[in-house]
């Protein structure tokens, strides 16, 4: 079993004995690492699933007489599809107020669902964290930096979703349900959407525009639809954990780019299901370099993320074409990267940019030195 970098991060919180609320997209994992948590002794948790129907019967207004009763012996509750439970907000108010040996922590699919039903009773009572598909480090971790190099191929192309992982031999089967089972049918019952093939229509449009700025008048005229319908379902798969925004940076330069934004997947294997790209060897793609900027990228907000650095991420550009693909914002100051999948590729950073910005540290990221962006992280 892959060892997540959240267990540690979980384990360690729980002596703050606030009630943990565990977010992300479906099928990232969430259930396994709850179950498998290295820190609490299985005699005693008590594991229990919202969608069950004994369990939502116990939950649904409960009494602090009742619940003491059932967690009798027990010092975790882990509630797994807790949106599933009628006003699991006030629920979970009553355990953390009433309860106080008992440390919960619960998680959910419709992981906004679950944060919107908990989120005003729970305040100054939560902890929260996300979950995404495994990540390089981990998968490093795992089986040692040779066998992930080795692999980059195929992640580039099929991602880090758990299953598709530890299914190598029908990534696409797989890949093609979660992004037919929870980018359409969840996101659409949730948020009671009812143009699916609108949906359909702005995600590809996104997958296809890795890299570059995101217009949503453009994807509006593209789609025949508005910009604010636009913003809304962007914001929508974003707070799904399905996509993320990188804005852009602007501090000095008369002419840079001030209210740009990017948009890129969580992970690669979604958006090349999202265009049903997803047999094709990567040397002979014509969309190499977007894939290894997505993946490049992903990885690194999500290493941002579980070190809970607060560095803030950009990406630059000037009216005059000058561009940095990412930059990262440090108290000292910035460091700046570009992304090749040529390992011999040579780059020049913007002098405009160079002689504004205070720069800690510039380099261009390959697949022959990812360790150096990856592994030994100057946040570290």
């Amino acid at each position: 079993m892959v060892k997540r970098t959240l267990d540690n991060i979980i384990c360690s919180h729980l002596i703050y004995k606030k009630i943990i609320l565990l977010f992300g997209a479906r099928q990232v994992g969430k259930t396994t690492l709850l179950e498998s948590l290295s820190c609490l002794p299985d005699s005693e948790t008590l594991i229990l699933n919202g969608d069950e129907t004994n369990v939502k019967d116990m939950l649904t207004n409960p009494s602090s007489f009742r619940l003491k009763h059932a967690f009798a012996g027990y010092k975790f509750i882990i509630i797994d599809e807790a949106q599933g439970i009628p006003e699991i907000g006030r629920v979970l108010k009553i355990i953390y107020d009433k309860i106080k040996d008992v440390q919960v922590i619960a998680s959910g699919s419709s992981s906004f669902e679950l944060a919107n039903r908990a989120n005003e009773p729970l305040t100054g009572r939560k902890l929260e964290f996300m979950l995404f598909p495994f990540t390089f480090q981990e998968m490093v971790a795992h089986h040692s930096f040779l066998k992930e190099v080795d692999l980059l191929d195929i992640r580039l192309i099929y991602g880090y979703y758990p299953e598709v992982v530890n299914n190598p031999a029908t990534e696409t089967k797989i890949l093609k349900l979660i992004a037919g089972s929870y980018l359409y049918k969840d996101i659409l019952r949730l948020e009671n959407i009812h143009r699916s093939t609108l949906l359909e229509k702005i995600l590809k449009a996104l997958a296809l525009q890795i890299g570059s700025e995101v217009s949503y008048n453009e994807i509006a005229k593209l789609c025949g639809t508005n910009p604010k319908t636009v913003e809304k379902y962007i914001d929508i798969l974003e707070k799904a954990y399905i996509i993320f925004k990188l804005p852009a940076l602007s501090r000095n330069i008369r002419n840079e780019i001030k209210k740009g934004k990017k948009i890129y997947f969580w992970d690669n294997g979604i958006r090349n299901a999202v265009i049903d790209s997803l047999s094709e060897v990567v040397s002979l793609r014509i969309d190499t370099g977007m894939l290894w900027e997505n993946f490049i990228i992903s990885e690194r907000m999500k290493l941002h993320y579980y070190n809970q650095t607060g560095v803030k991420c950009y990406f630059w550009r000037t009216h005059l074409q000058q561009e940095i693909d990412f930059v990262e914002e440090y108290s000292e100051g910035y460091s700046i990267y570009e992304f090749k999948w040529n390992k011999n590729a040579k780059v020049r950073f913007s002098k405009a940019f160079l002689n504004t910005y205070k720069v800690l540290n510039s380099d261009v990221i390959t697949p022959g030195n990812l360790e150096v962006f990856l592994l030994e992280s100057p946040f570290n």
